[in-house]
């Protein structure tokens, strides 16, 4: 039993022994080799390797794909007319050589990224300086990058490594800091009303140039409808005047009678209106008198 126990225990040593002695390395990554404190490999393929168990030999790992450093600080920086800017940027960068990088910057990506965004702050302060906000935004916005880039890697491959490469970096965004912003959206909202009623201005006097036209060509039309109508009336008139003048003059005493009819008509044309006359001594009845003929009576003969 006690042989058992042994040979149990002596395998789960093996196993344990073996498997602190064995590591794999992925694709992604550097496998670096530590004995007492001191690099003594760097693996750079990925695979299956093998080491002396701790404490003689110890492995850590490094990322050895393309990292992206992001602006993370919101402070301003001047331009050459001594306005305050916020740039938002980002670095492209890599570890190439892992043993430069934990000698000079240190054990893992986050130590690299700390002392990168402090180098590239500073390239940024310096080249904004150098440039109007007019430069940043558009024709040197590409030569500043450069610049930049041109100085990160002055000092990363610099008298001390760092074992990175610098593969791009890129501005994403300059804007005014927020006081200045705010000014600027109030001047442009300003513009923009300013326009907004020059606009409206100028729409109302269109709109009453071309009701005056069309109140001027409304009196026109009507004015010469008027004459027109005028026109046709008259000849109406006219040919009614004649047609009554032939009509009458065939009969002068139809012509009388019908003068009265009309004459009446007009004097009673309501039901209300009253007349308190002696229809014998006036003329106006003189149809009424003579049962319907309109001309004098003759003269009685003389005895």
């Amino acid at each position: 039993m006690n042989r058992i126990g042994f040979i149990v225990t002596s395998l789960l040593v093996a196993v344990a022994l073996l498997s602190s002695m064995l590591f794999v390395v992925d694709q992604r990554q550097f496998g670096v080799v530590y004995a007492f404190g001191q690099i003594k490999d760097v693996i750079t393929t990925p695979g299956l390797n093998f080491k002396l168990p701790p404490p003689f030999q110890n492995v850590s790992y490094l990322d050895k794909r393309l990292l992206t450093l992001d602006s993370v600080d919101t402070e301003s920086m001047l331009t050459a007319e001594k306005q305050r800017v916020v740039i938002d940027w980002f670095v492209r960068w890599r570890i190439s050589d892992p043993s430069q990088y934990i000698r000079n910057v240190g054990l893992d990506e986050a130590a690299g990224a700390s002392r990168l965004n402090s180098v590239v702050r500073s390239a940024f302060q310096e080249e904004v300086n150098r440039f109007t906000v007019r430069e940043l935004l558009s024709v040197k916005r590409e030569q500043i990058m450069a610049d930049v880039k041109r100085e990160v890697l002055e000092v990363v491959k610099g008298a001390k490594p760092w074992g990175v490469d610098i593969v791009d970096v890129r501005i994403t965004r300059a804007d005014y800091v927020e006081a200045i912003t705010e000014s600027v959206y109030r001047r442009m909202e300003a513009e923009r009303k300013r326009v907004a009623n020059e606009l409206r201005s100028t729409g109302a006097a269109e709109g009453e140039k071309i009701r005056a036209d069309a109140d001027r060509q409304r009196e026109v039309i009507v004015a010469n409808a008027y004459r027109d109508a005028q026109k046709v009336k008259g000849e109406g008139d006219a040919q009614a005047a004649a047609l009554y003048a032939e009509a009458f003059g065939r009969d002068p005493a139809f012509a009388q009678f019908y003068r009265s009819l009309e004459a009446y008509k007009s004097s009673f044309n309501k039901k209300s209106d009253v007349m308190v006359v002696d229809p014998n001594g006036i003329e106006f009845f003189r149809a009424f008198r003579n049962g319907g003929n309109a001309a004098p009576a003759p003269a009685a003969p003389h005895r």
